[in-house]
């Protein structure tokens, strides 16, 4: 089983979280942030990994560290499950709609992060949450996790269809993205034999 557990404190927040790559899509998720919740435990659902959340940050500040912060913590644990990145998919996508929402996730997990954004909001709040947190959290995620991120949505007018349908998308990326290659689960899925920081 690809597992790991992964803790982070700093005088902003403090935040622990335990993965199962290999899981059924269970979550425990607790940010102080119920919308962030909400996403997060889609993310489980929807890619199979079992997720246990834990975060503690000045929300009296704003939303800000703590949303960035879960992305690190997250990002390092997949990174840290994946180990040698053997035998894994490394590409992958997915178009999800959500009502009159379409949006698209494209990963390679490839060991260069980088996050391609290109998502607008209606509205600057979803609850409580500010919108412009998802990139931020999107950012971190893909850095530390090491993969490159691509989400857009192509069209929508409904601000948490459009948040939920691009955390779904990058879920069902992640899923497929992670899962090991049955024909070449002995190598890892490049040319150089290795993947990192090199084009």
């Amino acid at each position: 089983m690809r597992t790991a557990a992964v803790e982070r404190n700093t005088k902003e927040t403090q935040i622990s979280v335990e993965l199962n790559l290999d899981g059924t899509g269970q979550y425990d998720v607790e940010t102080g942030i119920g919308f962030l919740d909400h996403m997060l435990e889609q993310l489980s659902r929807h890619s199979l990994m079992d997720l246990k959340v834990r975060a503690v940050g000045d929300l009296h500040i704003d939303g800000h560290h703590t949303t960035e912060d879960c992305g690190i913590v997250i990002g390092m644990a997949i990174k840290k499950a994946l180990g040698d990145l053997k035998g894994i998919t490394r590409y992958a996508s997915a178009y999800i709609p959500m009502d009159e929402t379409l949006s698209r996730a494209a990963m390679d997990i490839s060991g260069r992060p980088f996050l391609v954004w290109n998502v607008k909001f209606p509205r600057e709040k979803i609850g409580e949450m500010d919108t412009e947190l998802f990139e931020e959290f999107f950012r971190a995620f893909a850095f530390a996790a090491g993969m490159t991120l691509h989400v857009e949505n192509l069209y929508g007018v409904n601000s948490h269809h459009i948040i939920e349908s691009c955390f779904k998308a990058v879920a069902r990326s992640l899923r497929g993205a992670t899962e090991i290659d049955g024909r070449k689960a002995d190598a890892v899925p490049s040319t150089k034999g290795t993947l990192g920081g090199s084009l």
